[in-house]
C-alpha cells in the first residue's frame, strides 16, 4: 500500500471514529426505586404529620409506576387518582393544580388526555430534566398537593444537589 492510499485509509478511519462519537445517546437520569422510596417517605411523612391518610404513586422517567404505596384503609378512588394526577404532572411536565386553574378559565383543558385538574401531582425534575413524578390522593385536594409537593422538593436533599 503507497503513502497517499495508507493516508487516506487513516483520514476515512478518523472520520468514521469521529462520526460515531457524535451519534452517542443522550445521558438520560432516571429514578432508581431506592429513590422512588424516599421520594415516597418524604410525602407520607408530611402526611403523617397532620394525621392525613393518602396513596402515593412514583413514576419513572418514562411515566411508567415505579412505586405505590397506600396508608390504611384508603378511599378505593384514591388508588387511581393518585396514578392519574402523577401521570397529569408527568404528561404535562407541571404540577396538576395547573390544569386546574387553567380548567377554571378554560374548561376544555380539563379533559385533555391525561389531564386530571386536581391538585395533587408534581413532576420530579433534576438537573432540568424530568426524572418522574408523583401523585398524591386521599385527603382534600389542596392536602394532596401539598404532600406531593413535599415528595417533590425532597428529591433534590435525597439525590444531593
Amino acid at each position: 500500500m503507497n503513502r497517499k492510499a495508507f493516508l487516506s485509509v487513516i483520514v476515512v478511519s478518523l472520520l468514521f471514529v469521529a462520526a460515531a462519537s457524535a451519534a452517542e445517546l443522550a445521558d438520560k437520569k432516571g429514578l432508581t426505586l431506592e429513590v422512588a422510596k424516599e421520594v415516597a417517605a418524604a410525602a407520607a411523612a408530611h402526611g403523617e404529620k397532620n394525621g392525613w391518610n393518602v396513596c402515593i404513586a412514583i413514576l419513572d422517567e418514562s411515566g411508567r409506576l415505579k412505586y405505590f404505596e397506600a396508608g390504611d384503609k384508603p378511599m378505593p378512588a384514591s388508588v387511581k387518582l393518585s396514578i392519574q394526577k402523577a401521570e397529569n404532572a408527568y404528561h404535562y411536565r407541571r404540577a396538576s393544580v395547573e390544569m386546574f386553574q387553567g380548567a377554571v378559565k378554560t374548561p376544555v383543558r380539563g379533559v385533555l388526555p391525561h389531564g386530571i385538574p386536581f391538585n395533587g401531582g408534581e413532576p420530579l425534575m433534576a438537573d432540568g430534566q424530568l426524572v418522574g413524578a408523583i401523585g398524591v390522593s386521599g385527603v382534600t385536594a389542596e392536602q394532596d398537593g401539598m404532600i406531593a409537593k413535599a415528595g417533590a422538593d425532597a428529591l433534590a436533599g435525597i439525590i444531593g444537589q
